[in-house]
């Protein structure tokens, strides 16, 4: 990125950060805690599906000014971007007019955690912007108090969370995958899937031994962890949303080693051991307008 030759030399230059999608390969929610909140044990892998976040500091006003490309999403103290910028300067005890621009490509409401990498990506490049020199564990502590999710981006792309989602240990996957995102059209509110999954099941299962066994590990295999991939959130969703089953099975037909709903829904995603497989198996997708595909790789360190 070069500064224009007019821009004053107090000003910095501004700054554009990707925020990638993730998917959740494993999704345990156990118990319950004490803040209402439930413990949560999760192994969560970045895709390269992205948004793009524009920062600069503004000689004009000395407010955050947010926009986005996206007209459905509110661009006001409501959203997770503006939420994260004021954050850093009430922490950091700056003030600074902001011009933020926000480009949109993640789907919301789409268990992909758009929102949260967004409000993530603005921490990481504020952090650059502002010159703060924060650690990742700071803008982490930061980024907790936005979003369960939020925390995981700055440790991505391979990482096994716990807790509330404010745990979280980096993983190396070795080896290269493809993924294909399906996404229904429709968003599934994550309030309402914790409720349908606390109606529907007996009791909280306890972490089985195989994702502990995970948890334990420094480096995995994507076989290992497409073995021992779940989602507690499919038995409600798809019960509840039929359609979605069926792009379950239709990825699986098409030849992924493993697909699952991600988060809470309502995408769900096939893992496919190369590029060539992936692309064949979204074509069978195209023909219907109303869904959102996306072929993409998954981040590798």
């Amino acid at each position: 990125m070069t500064n224009s030759a007019s821009r004053s030399t107090a000003v910095p230059p501004p700054i554009t950060v990707c925020a990638p999608a993730k998917i959740n390969l494993v999704l345990r929610i156990l118990d319950r805690r004490s803040d209402d909140y439930h413990n949560l044990w999760s192994l969560m892998q970045t895709v390269q599906l992205e948004d793009e976040i524009a920062l600069s500091l503004s000689d004009h006003h000395s407010t955050i000014v947010l926009r986005c490309d996206q007209p459905s999403l509110k661009v006001d103290h409501s959203n997770l971007v503006y939420r994260a910028a004021a954050a850093v300067l009430e922490d950091s005890g700056r003030t600074a007019g902001l011009d933020i621009v926000l480009a949109k490509r993640i789907p919301m409401g789409a268990g992909l955690g758009g929102g949260s990498s967004d409000a993530a990506a603005t921490i990481i490049g504020l952090n650059r912007l502002l010159n703060l020199g924060w650690s990742t564990e700071k803008m982490a502590h930061v980024g907790q108090t936005l979003g369960s999710d939020v925390p995981f981006f700055f440790f991505a792309p391979s990482a096994i969370v716990e807790g509330r989602g404010e745990k979280v240990v980096p993983v190396r996957i070795k080896g290269n995958r493809w993924v294909v995102l399906v996404n229904p059209g429709f968003p599934v509110e994550t309030k309402w899937a914790y409720q349908q999954l606390s109606v529907s099941r007996s009791g909280v299962q306890p972490l089985s031994d195989v994702h502990a066994g995970l948890g334990k590990a420094s480096e995995l295999s994507w076989e290992a962890v497409l073995q021992a991939a779940e989602n507690d959130f499919e038995a409600p969703a798809f019960k509840a949303y039929p359609a979605l089953y069926g792009i379950r099975q239709r990825l699986i037909a098409a030849g992924a080693e493993v697909a699952l709903l991600s988060g809470s829904g309502a995408t769900v995603f096939g893992v496919f051991r190369d590029e060539v497989q992936a692309r064949h198996a979204q074509v069978s997708f195209l023909s219907e307008p109303h869904l959102k595909v996306f072929t993409v790789a998954a981040h590798s360190e």
